[in-house]
């Protein structure tokens, strides 16, 4: 199966992320409050979907717009309500506490929390609300019959972009960007440096991480970002890889500047509109089915049959995958062949991808 026709799994479970004018709403800013027509079905009587957003919030073209992507498209099929609240700068997690009571309060069924920072906040509210289905993004650890852990291999992800990334460059010279140095961060690293010595197991690997905490802005400061790549630029790097949320908008940035390739994460960034001026520097990017998570949990408590325990997406369930969208990518035959070789043999067990 060619890589394009996984590509559309994905495109089949993420909307197009529209923009909605942000307002003021107790803690946090809420951008999106509507009513909703799921209960006529006689098996929902919820308010619709609660999504509180990790840092960065929404417009970071990769992370929590994957998110988004998910919410509306649960909004307008299930003709449910809405509600989705921005993160606040330098919050606590007694803050996201307060956040997710104000929805669960307001009805809101399920809740969302983007982001494994949400973990310590679902733990602490959700035993409180029993008939509601709470959700956590990238976090296994918060158990509770009404909770749904929602995670990812995304090592599987990163290997696919490391072998495209040894089969693009022209120097053997690649880099890795993450955003806060943090084990779930430490899977895209380890991922991509195997597909990428898959390939060439002596290429030169540039790898730096922005901050050592999220409250430094590792995963929302394109500054940061775009710095971080100069440098591996500067280095000799050819093909830079981030995860780093929205600080990956300066590396896109710097790389399109230096004319050297990016690979993008979470999203399809080639098709994101604020990086457009810069996507055709964007080799491709390495998904991760946030918007299927939370439209496939929103699905569930509507059906009356939700979701909990942990839930993972990985290659062969198209939970995690690659995007080809760049026709230069596309022209590249032995790029293309090669990264889905990797699918194949990692969907067929040939290949075990490393976490670390």
């Amino acid at each position: 199966m060619r890589l394009n026709s996984r590509r559309t799994r994905f495109s089949q479970t993420a909307a197009a992320v529209a923009v909605v004018a942000l307002a003021a709403a107790g803690c946090g800013k809420s951008s999106s409050e509507s009513g909703g027509g799921a209960a006529e079905s006689g098996k929902y009587s919820g308010k619709g979907i609660g999504l509180a957003y990790d840092i960065g919030g929404k417009g970071d073209q990769s992370f929590n717009d994957a998110a988004f992507s998910g919410f509306k498209k649960a909004e307008q099929e299930f003709r449910m309500g809405g509600r989705d609240v921005e993160p606040n700068d330098n919050e606590t997690d007694a803050d996201k506490v307060q956040r997710l009571e104000q929805l669960a309060k307001a009805g809101y069924n399920p809740i969302i929390g983007v982001g494994f920072v949400y973990g310590p906040a679902v733990k602490a509210v959700a035993p409180k609300y029993p008939k509601i289905t709470f959700g956590v993004i990238d976090d296994n650890t918060v158990q509770g019959k009404n909770v749904a852990d929602l995670v990812f291999h995304e090592e599987q992800a990163s290997y696919l972009a490391g072998v495209a990334a040894a089969k693009a460059t022209k120097k053997n010279h690649i880099g890795f960007i993450g955003g806060v140095d943090i084990p779930l961060i430490h899977k895209f690293e380890a991922g991509y440096k195997q597909g990428a010595r898959s390939v060439n197991p002596k290429i030169r690997i540039e790898s730096q991480y922005l901050t050592q905490t999220a409250q430094e802005g590792g995963f929302s400061s394109p500054d940061k970002g775009k710095d971080a790549a100069n440098g591996q630029i500067e280095a000799g790097a050819d093909v830079l890889y981030h995860a780093a949320g929205l600080s990956g908008q300066g590396v896109i940035q710097s790389a399109a500047e230096h004319r050297v390739w990016a690979v993008g994460v979470d999203s399809d960034q080639y098709r994101q509109s604020a990086l457009a001026q810069y996507k055709d520097w964007i080799l491709g990017s390495a998904l991760k089915n946030v918007g299927g998570a939370v439209y496939d949990l929103a699905k569930s408590v509507v059906e009356g049959k939700p979701l909990n325990g942990e839930v993972r997406g990985d290659l062969a369930s198209g939970g995690v995958g690659f995007a080809d969208s760049n026709p230069k990518y596309q022209a590249m035959k032995d790029v293309v062949a090669a990264v889905e070789k990797a699918r194949k043999d990692i969907v067929d067990g040939k290949v075990t991808v490393r976490t670390q």
